[in-house]
């Protein structure tokens, strides 16, 4: 039974998580979540996801870019560090580019019985994990025909390298077939290298093609085609067709209309032979669709228009001309070396302005006509841009994650009040820093970052923003890269489905009623920071809580945790044996002292949302000791 002298209080905290103290300094606030947002100013826990088709694709998604077409078909492309991928109806296509082909005769050998078909091709320049596919490949084996599927070499030789077929060869065969190969984009980089030496990798770790680091020894570049950056890819729309470049390489076209199965991207090379080879990354401007060129290949001259590269460039097309690069009286190609840092990171469209940021500066650049074109503004420094894909423009304001904070420009560069900073920068992990993804979340005003936390390669975590209450929050994510709902009607996401690194998925996140992890259940919780009474002067004593929340169905585990003084370790922590809440519970009765206390909600329920509403916990002085 109750005592008489205790009375119900509220447990109202202030929206939003905040640590950037203790728990026990943080009175008052919500300390530790994941997979809850606030929305009036109360917890709830945010939708599941589901895979949007079944077949996985390869490698983790890089850019996200979703569309309507011509004819209203829904459209997504993607792009990964092994392919570029176009998803439409209910399938998932590789559009890849083709980097080279070449027409061979009798190139093929496979043995009697065996599924693995070697290929002689002299100098072909590939690496083990590279694609290929075949045209008008004439039958081995007795039985394997190649098609135009895509096969995963692995290298034997400079001049030899093997494929896995799907059918046994029923004959053994030395030297036959033929045809063409087409070579796709060499598979690009996954994970950031770390450095060279004996500190770099992990014992027998590949860095290269040409270099696997045994024991005592140290890493080195040992091939041409090693890199320490990730591979990236930045896209955009230009109409209904879309623009895409990987990183350090050159600019490519898909047309949607190409054929009704789509059909591979193609390089860009207009007539004057003007188009960039080497680019960081690409956008197309607002209003008056420039496309621009980030960091890359300077202007050299009329005659040979590629230049040296300089990652502090920015160049342009022709005005609705993607492929003229070349500055004339009759073109408004043109280009501009920036002068606040040492390579420019990324850019975002706003309103009548494009937003470029270097790795210490923010700047903009806004189309005046001619003769200059575009006119450019440096709107700060010491505030550059983390990763290529760390910042997004959100209602006119640009948003963005620097190497140390979070900022916004609405007139003026500003650094955000974040309640999280601290956490959020100490877990995060620096040498996969380029895989940092900015989105929207239209539905529920938010700006959301997914980043790699402490020793992860890969996204892993998220943090999110509320521009419109200032809020924030993070939580765990097996997402990668983020699309807003403007076209499929809830974003979508490219994401890790399991522990499987094969299982690749494009995934529709946040549809309405949807509470589960793929299927399975998804786990939410939100903890308070520490309350007490009097200072902590008291000695409390908790013995019932009437809850109110808002509860499909499932349960909700409520506990609350008890202790003497702020610095007890967990050991010492006094637990109250937590208790389940359905929509049919009205009190819950316990006995629980000390001087300080946190409460903790959190759902393990398949299906189940929740949200916190006016929750009261009766409460009385309990002594001094």
């Amino acid at each position: 039974m109750s005592s008489t002298s205790s009375k119900l209080v509220k447990l109202d905290f202030q929206q939003g998580i905040r640590r950037e103290s203790t728990q026990y300094a943080e009175t008052n606030s919500w300390y530790d979540a994941n997979n809850v947002r606030f929305r009036a100013g109360k917890p709830e826990n945010i939708g599941g996801y589901a895979a949007k088709v079944p077949e996985s694709f390869n490698g983790s998604g890089r850019d996200l870019v979703a569309w309507t077409d011509n004819n209203q078909f829904k459209r997504a492309m993607f792009g990964t560090a092994q392919m570029l991928y176009e998803h439409s109806g209910d399938e998932i296509f590789d559009v890849t580019p083709v980097s080279s082909s070449t027409t061979l005769g009798a190139v093929f050998s496979v043995a009697l019985s065996a599924n693995v078909v070697t290929v002689s091709a002299t100098a072909h320049g590939r690496q083990t994990g590279d694609f290929v596919f075949f045209t008008s490949a004439a039958t081995i084996g007795g039985n394997i025909i190649l098609g135009t599927s895509t096969y995963q070499v692995s290298v034997n030789t400079a001049n030899t390298f093997a494929i896995n077929v799907a059918t046994t060869a029923s004959v053994a065969e030395s030297s036959g077939g033929g045809g063409t190969i087409h070579y796709l984009l060499k598979t690009g980089v996954s994970n950031a290298a770390t450095g060279l030496g004996y500190g770099a990798a992990s014992y027998q770790a590949t860095v290269c093609a040409s270099d696997t680091r045994g024991w005592n020894q140290p890493t080195t570049v040992g091939a041409s085609d090693f890199s320490s950056e990730i591979t990236q890819w930045s896209l955009d729309n230009w109409g209904e067709d879309i623009i895409a470049n990987r990183r350090k390489g050159s600019i490519y076209y898909w047309d949607t209309d190409a054929s009704t199965t789509p059909l591979r991207a193609v390089k860009v090379s207009g007539a004057t032979n003007s188009t960039p080879t080497t680019v960081d990354s690409i956008i197309v401007s607002p209003n008056d669709r420039h496309l621009i060129a980030l960091g890359g290949n300077e202007f050299g001259t009329t005659a040979s228009p590629t230049g040296t590269y300089n990652p502090l460039t920015v160049r342009w097309s022709n005005q609705e001309d993607y492929t003229n690069w070349v500055p004339s009286i009759n073109s408004t190609s043109g280009e501009v070396i920036l002068a606040d840092g040492t390579q420019i990171v990324g850019g975002t469209r706003s309103r009548n302005a494009t937003n470029i940021w270097t790795d210490n500066s923010l700047w903009s650049m806004t189309f005046v006509g001619p003769p200059f074109t575009f006119s450019f503004s440096q709107l700060g420094t010491n505030c550059g841009l983390i990763s290529q894909h760390a910042a997004v423009d959100y209602d006119g304001r640009a948003v963005w994650m620097g190497y140390d904070n979070f900022y916004v420009y609405d007139g003026q560069v500003k650094s955000l009040d974040c309640t999280v900073r601290r956490f959020i920068f100490d877990r995060l992990n620096m040498n996969q820093k380029d895989k940092i993804f900015c989105g929207i979340n239209s539905e529920f005003k938010e700006v959301i970052w997914l980043y790699p936390s402490t020793d992860s390669t890969e996204c892993d975590s998220y943090v999110v923003w509320s521009p419109d209450e200032n809020y924030w929050s993070y939580g765990e994510s097996i997402f990668t890269t983020f699309a807003d709902k403007t076209v499929f009607g809830n974003t979508i996401t490219t994401g890790l489905q399991g522990t499987n690194p094969a299982a690749n998925k494009l995934f529709n996140n946040e549809v309405q009623g949807m509470y589960t992890a793929d299927g399975v259940a998804m786990s939410s919780f939100i903890e308070s920071a520490d309350f007490d009474i009097e200072s902590g002067n008291e000695i409390m004593f908790l013995n019932r809580v009437i809850p109110d929340f808002d509860l499909s169905d499932g349960n909700l585990t409520f506990s609350i945790k008890t202790k003497d003084f702020p610095e007890s370790d967990v050991a010492r922590e006094k637990p109250n044996p937590p208790h389940t809440v359905t929509n049919s519970t009205a009190k819950i009765d316990m006995r629980a002292r000390g001087r300080q206390g946190r409460v903790r909600v959190s759902c393990n329920s398949a299906g189940t949302s929740w949200r916190w509403g006016s929750i009261r916990l009766a409460i009385q002085p309990d002594g001094r000791r």
